[in-house]
């Protein structure tokens, strides 16, 4: 298979053409403020919108294939599109096979110029305050994982959009084969993760515990593991009903026990493989069927649980918050967290919105995962005994909250009044988080 290389990513409807990535880019790469010389242009801008012309690393650059003095070549190493001054006869052809308008003459330089990423640390991104230019860097993501084991079987059940079987895919080629998976009643094992007619949907030993004793299964099946002379990782894939009410008072043994084992909740707030109930970790407005909306009720009338402080009051090893649409965030957690989990108990919780539950488009998954976390209705931590807690993602200049709720059916009902509760749960929160935070967080 291909490599995959890091890149920059422009959202337009994030850009208000302010132009502070152009200075940037001139400032960096010829030591002045003309901005024509930048080697990123913003094109538009106001009420029509901004487009953004610059080099987007091309796997198969149409600039190189135009060229007919082979001074431009993708690197195979970092994926940058890069020019050689020796051999470019200054044709131009170039500025014409590129469909991005990424690369142009420089007239004060006398040859064209373009985008090399700053060798890894583009300027202007991080002149960048809107989000709108982002450096990706989930090409190392890729290179490593696409080598490394499938532990499940294709064709998992899971409903459309659903990011379960992703998140439960990248897990376990991370974490390997020494695993014992326990996955509580839920949507996990009712995509198939445990199996059906006597076949499992996984390649290493899993089992369906009851909902309140997972952590406590597996914590007895580390001990004898380990009088086997085995070194297995223990693993729970439990859902929020699994770990927030019915199986938290074994959950929370495990953490003051500090037990040797790697908790992942994944929480899509209710009780969606049983008919879409709340449960203690749906928000505050929310339709379900146990809490509807009609006359007398107008959706979930209190606030979620929050597990992640939970467990973090517990003085877990290691307890972090992730998402799906920040799948480099979430890997560097897993990393810490399995590495945890070999001494000492460590809890990931991670955000998972279900399209049939809370009614939106299976389109629309991952946007609502990058929405969660941009307006700070979720945020990303981790927490150590030794370091404190961290912010792994800003909190600073988040969107407002309607920008999240508006795109979620079971919130459809809610008005400006109950907006404004929202947005007030969610700056609490934060506050509170910020107490706990070390000084280098955030």
């Amino acid at each position: 298979m291909g490599r995959s290389f890091d890149t920059i990513r422009f959202r337009a409807e994030a850009c208000d053409a302010c132009g502070q990535c152009v200075i940037a880019c001139a400032r960096a790469k010829t030591g002045t403020d003309d901005t024509s010389r930048a080697r990123l242009q913003i094109l538009g801008g106001g009420t029509e919108g901004a487009e953004l012309a610059l080099c987007r690393q091309c796997t198969d650059p149409q600039c190189a294939a135009v060229c007919p003095s082979a001074s431009l070549a993708k690197d195979p190493d970092s994926g940058v599109v890069t020019w050689e001054a020796e051999t470019c006869v200054d044709c131009l052809l170039c500025t014409v096979g590129c469909a991005y308008g990424g690369i142009a003459s420089d007239p004060v330089a006398g040859h064209v110029a373009k985008c090399d990423l700053c060798d890894g640390a583009p300027e202007c991104v991080a002149a960048c305050d809107r989000g709108a230019l982002e450096h990706v860097t989930a090409s190392r993501l890729y290179n490593t994982q696409h080598e490394r084991e499938d532990l499940f079987a294709p064709g998992l059940s899971a409903c459309h959009g659903c990011n379960s079987e992703l998140l439960i895919r990248h897990t376990m080629r991370h974490i390997g084969r020494e695993t014992v998976v326990a996955a509580p009643p839920g949507c996990i094992p009712g995509m198939g993760v445990v199996g059906y007619n006597g076949q499992t949907g996984c390649k290493v030993p899993v089992f369906h515990p009851l909902l309140t004793n997972t952590a406590a299964m597996l914590a007895g099946l580390k001990t004898q593991y380990a009088r086997a002379g085995r070194d297995v990782t223990m693993v729970a894939l439990a859902g929020d009903g699994g770990t927030v009410d019915v199986g938290f008072q074994s959950l929370s043994g495990a953490a003051a026990r500090n037990d040797p084992m790697l908790f992942i909740c994944v929480d899509n707030e209710g009780y969606m493989n049983t008919g879409m109930q709340a449960s203690g970790s749906t928000s505050y407005g929310s339709w379900t069927s146990t809490t509807p909306v009609g006359e007398h009720m107008q959706g979930k009338s209190g606030d979620a649980k929050s597990l992640p402080m939970l467990m973090m009051m517990h003085n877990g090893a290691y307890v972090a918050t992730a998402s799906t649409a920040f799948l480099e965030d979430y890997h560097e957690k897993l990393e810490k967290a399995y590495a945890t989990a070999q001494h000492g108990f460590a809890y990931l919780h991670v955000y998972a919105p279900c399209p049939t539950g809370w009614r939106f488009p299976a389109a629309l998954t991952t946007e609502v995962c990058r929405r969660q976390v941009e307006t700070n209705f979720v945020t990303l931590w981790e927490y150590t005994r030794d370091g404190g807690l961290r912010f792994t993602r800003p909190v600073e200049g988040r969107r407002p909250i309607g920008d999240y709720v508006e795109m979620i059916g079971k919130y459809r009902h809610l008005d400006q009044t109950h907006l404004d509760v929202i947005q007030h749960q969610v700056d609490e929160r934060v506050a509170f988080l910020r107490r706990f935070a070390a000084p280098a967080g955030g």
